[in-house]
């Protein structure tokens, strides 16, 4: 398996461009799939540096509605007109961010996707929770228990001309399982990362492995103490879980570096152009082989014996 990020927000040691947004290159047995696209096509860009080609993508999950993860892709189906692309139905509505008020009196900023994405005969839209095949399932988040990010308070969704809070109602969540490991993916856990794991834990009964999420806390300004108090709640109850985090994009490098105090080696950055190393455990599969060759080996002998024995049962009968 291979996790490449091909954009996000900081500098990586490749020499790939980097820009607010998200995008993901992922190689499972089944698939190669790309969740997001970041802002633009300097995306695909990247994936050129990176030696990926596009053309090979035969999937592709949108997590949610906003530019920054959908930029790319009108330019990516002018490469690519046959991959699938899964995205929640919500996530063509009208989202906006409030930036309050502006000098030139626009308070309301569009940050939704390309109108012109839900025309798109590759696109599958999708109403809540789905199963594409036996590697890739979805799922959405109905109601949160506990409370949403701090930063989603500026989110809104327009509905006729009034703007409302956004509710998320247009996030999904990529669930892959391959060789051995479930590996949950959120774009930026708009609804929370421990909401998100609890979720996913109600619905696959499990812990994930892995999961690789923004986890939206960062700011421009700097945190007030109860900003700052949560981001360190959010820290220890992840703690708590066995999995494996790794983080990038709307997380903030601030915000990490107060995570990744309490987190360890918990808790890893990923940088544009990086790519995730999954370590595969093939104890198991190398217990069964070397198990089935013991039998193997068995049977044969097994074999041998009653030939020489029938062979010589002949012998002394004549």
């Amino acid at each position: 398996m291979r996790i490449i990020n091909l954009i996000e927000n900081t500098k990586g040691t490749t020499e790939c461009a980097f820009a607010h947004g998200l995008s993901f290159y992922i190689e499972t047995q089944k698939h190669k799939l790309l969740v997001d696209l970041g802002p633009s096509e300097e995306t695909l860009r990247n994936a050129e540096k990176l030696g990926i080609d596009l053309r090979s993508i035969d999937t592709v999950i949108l997590s949610h509605g906003h530019y920054d993860h959908s930029g790319g892709i009108i330019p990516f189906t002018k490469l690519n007109n046959t991959a699938k692309i899964f995205m929640q139905k919500l996530a063509a509505g009208k989202y906006y961010s409030d930036d309050g008020v502006m000098a030139e009196g626009e308070r309301f900023r569009y940050i939704g996707i390309d109108e012109d994405i839900a025309n798109l005969s590759q696109v599958k839209f999708l109403d809540g929770d789905d199963v594409i095949d036996e590697e890739l399932s979805v799922f959405v988040i109905e109601d949160s228990a506990i409370k949403r990010p701090f930063t989603n308070f500026r989110l809104k969704e327009r509905i006729d001309n009034s703007y409302i809070q956004d509710e998320f109602k247009h996030e999904q969540y990529l669930v892959i399982k391959s060789e051995g490991k479930s590996i949950l993916i959120s774009g930026c856990a708009h609804n929370g990362i421990i909401n998100i794991i609890k979720e996913y834990k109600k619905k696959y009964d499990a812990e994930p492995d892995i999961v690789i999420s923004g986890f939206h806390l960062m700011k421009k300004t700097d945190y007030a103490e109860d900003e700052l108090w949560e981001i360190i709640d959010t820290a220890k109850e992840l703690k708590k879980y066995r999995t494996k985090f790794y983080t990038c994009h709307c997380t903030g490098l601030p915000a990490f570096r107060v995570m990744k105090n309490i987190m360890g080696d918990q808790l890893e950055y990923v940088h544009s152009g990086d790519e995730i190393k999954i370590l595969i455990d093939r104890s198991a599969e190398k217990k069964g082989r070397n198990t089935f060759m013991k039998w193997h080996k068995f049977f044969a002998w097994a074999t041998v014996i009653c030939f020489l024995l029938t062979m010589y049962t002949g012998w002394k009968r004549k």
